[in-house]
């Protein structure tokens, strides 16, 4: 108990050395727990988001269309509906869900906007989409409703808004869950349509897009090899690619960036675990007759290196305390904002984050205080009793 009583009186004397490398410590600790702890939080969000896509075939046309008219685009850039049937029989028992996708003019009380469409078989659409309200559309002159589309013009069930210029009815039997930009729809500000309807209307029968729900995983790159030998094999007719590798792609890209930040985080503490090395270096020189003194009393040279290291530790154990919290404040508020939830935060991978740069804190002040609590052990008793 001595060493470490002596050491804490030490810092004290000492308050403003001891202050700056506790500072360094802090920031350190600070960096990479709420770095760590923000990229996670995002590396989560953004799992979430594509889980649901992770078994998705996406087939789109070879050459995008170029930007058409609002409403009815006229170009042939489309997939056919015999094109479909080929890559329904590729599917197999895999559910087939092609779609149409436009722009068009709707009106919402007095106010006039552009809007994408998107219209399919409605019973295709419990599939892709889930409903935050009312209930899933069926055929006819009705629509579903993207969530912010809905929040932004105050829709509710029930509305009815007009579309074209000729200002046709549409009625809303659902608003659609909130779903985020995803790599097949991006249904947020759109509106879900019946494709009898829009083809009705339009008289459009050949697709933008099809989507294949894929039931097992495993049979995803069977089932894109036999679309690419049906429809790609004299020359390239449609794209085709699936969500599971886009989904690894941006989970890697997430992960080394968050490597990166706290390798940057990492760096930080290292030169705070110099600073303190340096720090504590010159505390042995100011204190080299102090040294000798003690060891004339008696003290040994463990107990020299003892008094050093507990000082080390003190500081170490102060400043990754105060940057864990700090850390836990400041990432907090952090994903709030850049997320608008904080669900991911409290999540056991998040708050890891936090005890690996405490451990990392401490760790790096001992190892900062091993060499000058040597030094100071092995210092001469004689020759410090005569260091001026």
């Amino acid at each position: 108990m001595i060493p470490l009583v002596l050491a804490g009186r030490n810092l004290q004397l000492h308050w403003l050395r001891s202050l700056l490398a506790v500072v360094g410590i802090i920031i350190g600790v600070t960096a990479i727990s709420s770095m760590g702890m923000i990229g996670n939080s995002l590396l989560l969000s953004i799992s979430d988001s594509l889980t649901s896509a992770g078994n998705t075939i996406v087939i789109t046309p070879h050459v995008s269309a170029p930007e058409g008219a609002v409403g009815n685009r006229s170009t042939d850039l489309r997939i056919t509906v015999r094109q479909v049937e080929e890559i329904r029989r590729a599917a197999g028992a895999n559910q087939v869900i092609p779609i149409h996708i436009s722009a068009e003019r709707i009106t919402v009380g007095n106010e006039a906007m552009i809007v994408l469409l998107y219209a399919m078989d409605p019973s295709d659409v419990p599939a892709l989409l889930e409903r935050d309200s009312g209930g899933f559309m069926r055929y006819g002159s009705v629509a579903m409703a993207g969530k912010k589309l809905a929040e932004e013009n105050d829709l509710k069930v029930g509305d009815s808004l007009g579309i074209g210029t000729g200002e046709e009815r549409l009625r809303i039997v659902g608003i659609l869950r909130e779903r985020g930009v995803g790599l097949d729809l991006s249904p947020d500000e759109a509106l879900i349509v019946p494709d009898a309807w829009f083809t009705s209307r339009y008289g459009e029968l050949d697709y933008d897009e099809v989507i294949i729900k894929v039931r097992d995983p495993g049979d995803i790159d069977g089932v894109r090899e036999d679309i690419n030998d049906r429809l790609n094999r004299q020359e390239q007719v449609v794209n085709v690619f699936d969500t599971r590798k886009v989904f690894s792609t941006i989970v890697d890209t997430f992960n080394q960036l968050s490597t990166l930040i706290l390798v940057i985080g990492g760096i930080s503490l290292v030169v705070a675990g110099l600073s303190l090395l340096s720090v504590m270096l010159m505390s042995v020189t100011e204190r080299t007759r102090e040294i000798g003194i003690m060891r004339a009393l008696g003290a040994t040279r463990g107990g020299v290196m003892q008094i050093f290291l507990f000082e080390a530790l003190i500081l170490g154990l102060l400043g990754s305390a105060i940057g864990v919290l700090l850390s836990l404040a400041g990432g907090y508020l952090a994903t709030g904002l850049l997320l608008q939830s904080t669900k991911y935060f409290l999540s056991p991978a998040t708050v890891m984050y936090p005890l690996y740069g405490a451990a990392f804190g401490i760790g790096i002040s001992i190892l900062g205080g091993m060499y000058p609590a040597w030094k100071a052990a092995m210092t001469n008793p004689a020759a410090a009793l005569r260091f001026e």
